[in-house]
């Protein structure tokens, strides 16, 4: 990609860190491969009972063999069905996930990466970042052997396969591990990152999702090349000032390279006692979906961005339980967090047991003004 037309801006002086992402490869699915011996090209589905496409729930999550039809979490469990019907009527297995299980094998895994780093974030039970830039002592060949040492004692370990992505900001750690999936390794180097977005489709940058990929789309925008050599200003009359200045400061290397092992203390959300408690998943998850809507509308009135998004779900007992994950970046799009919060309900909710309460929290909170990478138009593709 020719950079010449790209806006030169004053960079910023800060320490050059080196940044990896781990993303387990089909967690859920491949941990219940593990402990029951499924074979590997099985579609496996995990959720409530279909009953031979009559369910009423959702899939919680499902393997790589079964993505091959189009299932995906969060989709409805008879949609699943449909497309791939399960034992004996079509390849799939279904069952049901098994919660400890993978809290198990979460908690094994997160202990290997956790020795490893000068800081570590755990972003979701599946996903962590790790700043390494102190225990590689700046070497990236070195960030790259590290990689390939955490990837075969996790698979010794734990038995899990592993994609790692290496890079100098946040966003692009998180891609990179996308490049070989699954079970590889991919590292973007500082005097790389132009190369590395080359002819690269905007669809896939953490945070531009379907909506977005349209409008840009619709001008003839769709890698990031044609979008950088339109300049920010043009970017901005098709989408927003914002996001104009956020994409170019992907492409240039400038977001996020910060790894924080605390989660902020700083956070709004909203909560919703059911008169009687909840066994339609569906219904639970449309009014999930709505106080989501509603928190975010809070956070823009009062000028707020987050990057954690946090699901609570209370059953029959007042038995509760919390479910988080991060992005790599703060924002305050509805349509980002949507996303997180169906995979975060689909892969983590009881499928059956009756729902008391449910909620969302937007954690991790930065003023708007003092934020570098918030959008206006981006939804988080997965």
């Amino acid at each position: 990609m020719n950079f010449k037309h790209c806006r030169q801006v004053c960079r910023c002086v800060r320490e050059e860190r080196i940044i990896i992402h781990c993303d387990l490869d089909a967690f859920f699915a491949s941990v219940e491969i593990l402990h029951h011996g499924f074979p590997e090209d099985e579609p496996l589905i995990i959720g409530s009972d279909p009953m031979q496409g009559r369910g009423r729930g959702i899939v919680s999550t499902c393997n790589y063999a079964a993505r091959e039809y189009g299932v995906r979490s969060a989709m409805p469990i008879s949609e699943a069905w449909r497309r791939c019907p399960g034992h004996p009527f079509g390849p799939a297995r279904f069952i049901r996930g098994t919660r400890s299980l993978y809290s198990m094998a979460s908690r094994r895994v997160m202990k290997i990466l956790r020795q490893d780093s000068d800081k570590f974030e755990q972003a979701s039970i599946d996903e962590a970042y790790l700043d390494v830039t102190e225990i590689v002592k700046h070497d990236w060949d070195e960030a790259m052997a590290l990689a390939r040492r955490l990837q075969r004692s996790i698979h010794a370990k734990v038995g899990l396969t592993a994609s790692f992505g290496i890079g100098p900001t946040r966003i692009i750690a998180k891609m990179s591990s996308e490049v070989n999936k699954p079970n590889g390794i991919h590292r973007v180097l500082p005097d790389e990152i132009s190369e590395f977005f080359e002819a690269r489709s905007v669809r896939e940058v953490p945070g531009i999702g379907p909506k977005t990929a349209n409008v840009l789309s619709e001008w003839g925008v769709t890698t990031m090349d044609e979008a950088v050599e339109l300049g920010e200003l043009a970017l901005a009359r098709m989408t927003s000032r914002r996001f104009a200045s956020w994409l170019l400061r992907v492409v240039e290397g400038l977001t996020s390279n910060d790894v924080s092992p605390l989660r902020s203390r700083r956070s709004i959300g909203k909560e919703r006692t059911f008169s009687s408690d909840q066994s339609d998943h569906e219904h639970v998850l449309e009014l999930l979906e709505q106080l989501t809507q509603t928190v975010l509308e809070k956070a823009r009135t009062e000028g707020i961005a987050g990057r954690l998004a946090e699901v609570k779900i209370r059953y029959t007992g007042f038995e509760t339980h919390t479910h988080g994950r991060s992005i790599p970046v703060a924002m305050d799009d509805t349509d980002v967090f949507l996303r997180q919060v169906r995979r975060l309900f689909a892969e983590n909710v009881h499928q059956d047991e009756k729902i008391r309460l449910i909620g969302f929290r937007l954690g991790q909170l930065e003023e708007l003004d003092s934020r570098q990478t918030t959008l206006d138009f981006v939804d988080e593709s997965e």
